[in-house]
């Protein structure tokens, strides 16, 4: 059981060292971290898959998608030419649009969520919004970081069918 337990113990911080020698090279692969964090799944609970859907034209999208992956969500990639079709589909208005939208647990994500708001939305499930948005595409948020550091302020709005409802704060 000793020996066991140092193996294992020796191969987490093997997955560890891996995956923080990935982030800090700057060459991200998605798939290494997605691999490394089932590794390490059986230490934290499984979280929703994501299905992200984007236009085929658009880098931050994917680089959202990536930070949800180091983050420890499943994601499930969809590329489409119709995002105005997808947006009308899951009651995403114009005033709350952003270039990516997102599906998890019941719920929509638009644009560039916090995941300490989405991790909030999907402990607390309130039953008054049918998701969270950050409109248009704020420099700062997840996905759209700046070489220089600039942020530009935002708010995360919790959204029903017809419309913004709150600000959704973690």
């Amino acid at each position: 059981m000793g020996a066991l337990c140092c193996r294992r113990n020796a191969l987490t911080l093997l997955l560890g060292a891996s995956t923080a020698l990935l982030v800090g090279c700057g060459k991200t692969d998605s798939a290494s971290l997605a691999s490394a964090n089932a590794a390490e799944g059986d230490t934290a609970a499984a979280k929703p898959t994501m299905i992200v859907y984007r236009d085929p034209n658009c880098g931050c999208c994917g680089a959202w998608a990536d930070q949800a992956m180091a983050a420890g969500y499943p994601v499930k990639i969809e590329i489409r030419e119709d995002m105005g079709t997808v947006k009308t589909g899951l009651n995403v208005r114009a005033d709350l649009a952003s270039c990516h939208t997102v599906t998890v647990a019941g719920y929509v994500l638009e644009g560039h969520v916090p995941f300490d708001h989405i991790a909030k939305l999907l402990a607390e499930k309130p039953k008054d919004i049918i998701g969270l948005a950050v409109p248009g595409m704020p420099r700062g948020s997840p996905g759209m970081e700046m070489p220089d550091g600039s942020k530009d302020e935002f708010d995360v709005i919790g959204f029903d069918k017809n419309g913004p409802v709150r600000v959704f704060t973690a």
